[in-house]
Order: C-alpha cells, then sequence, then structure tokens
C-alpha cells in the first residue's frame, strides 16, 4: 500500500482538511490534535484496491479523508453482498476489536488518514473530546442501518434509488462551502449501475430503467453515466419515500 502525492497533500495540514469538521477529531482542541498526530499517518488506495480482507488483523483505524470504499460481506458458497458505503469523514475500524468484520474495497481512488490502533485506544480514554465525537459517530451510523433496513424492505425501486442519491447528494453538499438551498447538487456517482443493484437488491435492469425516469422527471440530470446534477434537494427527498419529519442522517 503505497502513500503518495495525493495523500501527501494533506500531511501536517489538519487545518485544511476537507472532513475536518466531520471527523472523528472534529472538536478535539489543539493540545489533542498535536497528540493525534504523533500517530497519524495517511495511506492511499487505486480505485478496486483492497483495503483490508474481512477476518484480517487490523492494526489501525482510519477517517474516510476522499473517495468511496465499500463494505462486502462474503458468505461460505461464495455468494458477496454489499452492506455499506464508507463516504467521506467516516469511521473504518473499532477500537477494541482486533480484526476486520467486512472487507473494506476502494470504490474510486481512496485517501485514508489512519490512526495506529493502539495509541488510538490508549489516546480516547485520555481525551474526551475523541470518544465523545465516535460515539455520535456510532449511534448516527446505528439510526443509518436502521433506516437502511426499512429503505430494503418497505421501498419501492424508485424510492430506493432516490433515497440512494440523496445520500450521497446531502453528504457531498455538506463537505463543500456552504451554498443557497435553491443551488444545484453535482456529483460523480461512485457506484457502477451494477453495484447500485446489488447494494439495493435490484436488478440492473430496473436500476436503469429507475435512473432514466428520474432523469426525465427532471429529478435528476445525467451527464453520462457517473455525473449527476440534482437541481433541487427537495424535489429529491420527495421521492425517497421518508416523511417530512424524517430522512437519511448524513
Amino acid at each position: 500500500m503505497s502513500v503518495h502525492r495525493d495523500a501527501q497533500s494533506f500531511a501536517n495540514d489538519c487545518g485544511a482538511c476537507p472532513i475536518r469538521h466531520r471527523a472523528v477529531c472534529a472538536r478535539c482542541e489543539t493540545d489533542e490534535l498535536v497528540k493525534l498526530e504523533q500517530i497519524k499517518y495517511y495511506r492511499s488506495y487505486q480505485a478496486g484496491q483492497t483495503v483490508i480482507w474481512s477476518g484480517d488483523r487490523m492494526d489501525f483505524v482510519a477517517s474516510v479523508v476522499t473517495g468511496i470504499a465499500t463494505l462486502t460481506q462474503t458468505m461460505e458458497d461464495g455468494r458477496r453482498q454489499m452492506v455499506g458505503l464508507l463516504l467521506p469523514s467516516d469511521f473504518v475500524g473499532r477500537p477494541g476489536r482486533s480484526t476486520a468484520a467486512y472487507d473494506v474495497t476502494a470504490t474510486t481512488d481512496l485517501v485514508m488518514c489512519c490512526f495506529r490502533k493502539k495509541p488510538f485506544e490508549d489516546l480516547m480514554t485520555g481525551t474526551p473530546h475523541i470518544a465523545q465525537r465516535l460515539l455520535e459517530m456510532t449511534l448516527d451510523e446505528l439510526d443509518a442501518a436502521r433506516e437502511w433496513m426499512l429503505l430494503l424492505g418497505r421501498k419501492t425501486a424508485r424510492e430506493k434509488i432516490a433515497s440512494l442519491l440523496a445520500i450521497i447528494a446531502r453528504r457531498d453538499a455538506s463537505l463543500k462551502e456552504p451554498r443557497a438551498k435553491a443551488n444545484a447538487i453535482t456529483f460523480d456517482l461512485p457506484l457502477t449501475r451494477e453495484e447500485m443493484a446489488d447494494y439495493l437488491g435490484l436488478t440492473l435492469e430496473t436500476v436503469s430503467r429507475q435512473m432514466s425516469a428520474l432523469k426525465r422527471d427532471g429529478v435528476i440530470v445525467l451527464d453520462g453515466k457517473r455525473h449527476v446534477t440534482i437541481p433541487s434537494i427537495d424535489m429529491l427527498m420527495e421521492q425517497t419515500g421518508d416523511d417530512n419529519d424524517g430522512g437519511f442522517l448524513v
């Protein structure tokens, strides 16, 4: 696993980190950041590269800085199921757990801010800001998992596609400069149509048909298969099937 210029560009410059306000270190004071610096390093992965295999010993924990990864579980007969996405600012690994629970694979080129696991665990005991933020992120992840159960079990194909697009769009918007709500959100879809189908429990044909329908209805604008523009996030959210007071955590 090589560390190339993409990773090096973040080194020793936490102030310029694009996920600083959302990451596990979001509430750290200056002295706490100094302690994290002493156990921090960066790793870069190319699209398609495995970050870690399920069951492997994991000697680090990390935050996704740029790019997206997938969490995948393999069954005894070889069947594989994508069970989660890791978006920028998401945390990888679990303090107190020695091995990885899932395969983690870079979907796009990926940069991760890593911390040596044992020193990070020791630091948590004396750094309440880190422990508190990690607890909040874990609870948010639990809520998101419960929402995903609803999505897979009850939502229509159109609502599933709209919900996935909304998750990615809202996370993308949260990592950028503040903007007026009326402004469009533009991003590159990190998953192929086949991967979307696998993740959502749909067929490839259904995914393609629903993407075309959302485009036809003006909910999304497509430039090629990956470049997506959301003219109105409110219009997209109306297609997710969520009530006005609910929706996904981002």
